[in-house]
């Protein structure tokens, strides 16, 4: 967004020293939402998306989940070099990181009730298991996997479902190879139960990261559409 720049800074976690990357608005912001990386690292287009975020008027942090094991950026199709870093995930571990970059938000000014996670693919799994250890005012999910097998440590996302305490917004691709259809249904009439408002949107012609304008994968009206849904979703139930 013109106008609108990326900091950095670094804050200690237990785990040691974790940089957060961080967009403001350029007038009073309305919320703050905490931004989780894709698989790949607190990249260019990360950092975008936290400036998105700024220009619709939220103080956007992106902690850089992969601190523990030197903090890298992988490409987009460097899979294999994937895995060693997410193995340094877990439940514990995560949620320090977002309750690190929640503490910033709140010297910024913004408490939980006015506080927001989204993340994408890895981090859309992220974004589910704070909503479901953490009371925030939203929570967006763009493609987060571990929906009917559990990941770092996890269990299945369908058997936390009922336990969400953040309202919650998934929004999946039909053609994600690795997110059936069948299983966002089940996690759909799992969320159901759950006490907060929550909702899920499919899109038939979208793939896995069907949000990155930087991938092949990238499906230009849905992304359109999730990324207008998920503002709405911030504005409906953030206190301003």
């Amino acid at each position: 967004m013109a106008g609108i720049e990326t900091v950095h800074e670094t804050v200690e976690t237990a785990d040691g020293p974790m940089v957060l990357s961080i967009a403001f608005p350029t007038s009073a912001p309305r919320g703050g939402v905490v931004l989780v990386q894709e698989a790949f690292g607190v990249n260019d287009h990360i950092e975008d998306v936290g400036r998105r975020l700024a220009g619709a008027g939220y103080v956007s942090v992106a902690p850089h989940v992969y601190h523990r094991s030197g903090d890298p950026v992988v490409g987009y199709t460097d899979y294999e070099q994937i895995l060693p870093h997410i193995q340094h995930l877990t439940e514990g571990g995560i949620l320090d990181d977002v309750d690190a970059a929640l503490a910033r938000l709140r010297r910024a000014g913004i408490e939980a009730r006015s506080a927001g996670i989204v993340g994408f693919c890895m981090g859309g799994t992220i974004s589910f298991l704070t909503a479901v250890r953490r009371s925030l005012g939203a929570a967006v999910t763009f493609y987060g996997g571990g929906v009917g097998t559990g990941r770092f440590g996890l269990p299945p996302l369908v058997e936390l479902a009922p336990e969400l305490k953040t309202p919650w917004l998934g929004l999946y691709g039909d053609k994600d190879q690795g997110i059936p259809v069948a299983d966002v249904e089940k996690l759909r009439e799992q969320a159901a139960s759950a006490k907060v408002d929550t909702e899920i949107v499919r899109y038939a012609d979208a793939g896995h990261g069907f949000h990155c304008d930087v991938r092949g994968d990238y499906h230009e009206p849905s992304a359109t559409d999730a990324w207008a849904r998920a503002l709405q979703f911030f504005d409906a139930h953030l206190a301003h």
